[in-house]
């Protein structure tokens, strides 16, 4: 039995707004919505599967809808900078990075 893989079947991404994602691929670009599942990782998450009018594979796209991450907390202060405990122009015995 060959075994080979002959294409595509999906590509999987991130939505932060299920309705924003649902009407631009439906009614923007004209995909199906041709199934909705939940992530079976994530239970309380959606799986939103677009395609071709026959959903034939390599024409499907995915989405999982997710809310944006808050944005992250400003350091408030620097580590110091740390030094290599490498020679000058080595790597760790490495070859010399900047030939003379």
């Amino acid at each position: 039995m060959d075994v080979r893989p002959t294409g595509l079947h999906h590509v999987t991404a991130i939505a932060t707004d299920p309705r924003a994602n649902a009407d631009f691929y439906r009614d923007v670009l004209g995909l199906r919505l041709v199934k909705r599942t939940v992530n079976f990782d994530l239970p309380d998450t959606y799986h939103l599967y677009y395609g071709d009018s026959a959903g034939n594979p390599g024409t499907v796209l995915t989405f999982f809808p997710r809310p944006a991450p808050r944005p992250a907390a400003r350091a408030r202060a620097r580590p110091p900078p740390r030094r290599c405990p490498c020679p000058r122009g080595r790597w760790a015995g490495g070859p010399t990075i900047w030939p003379r």
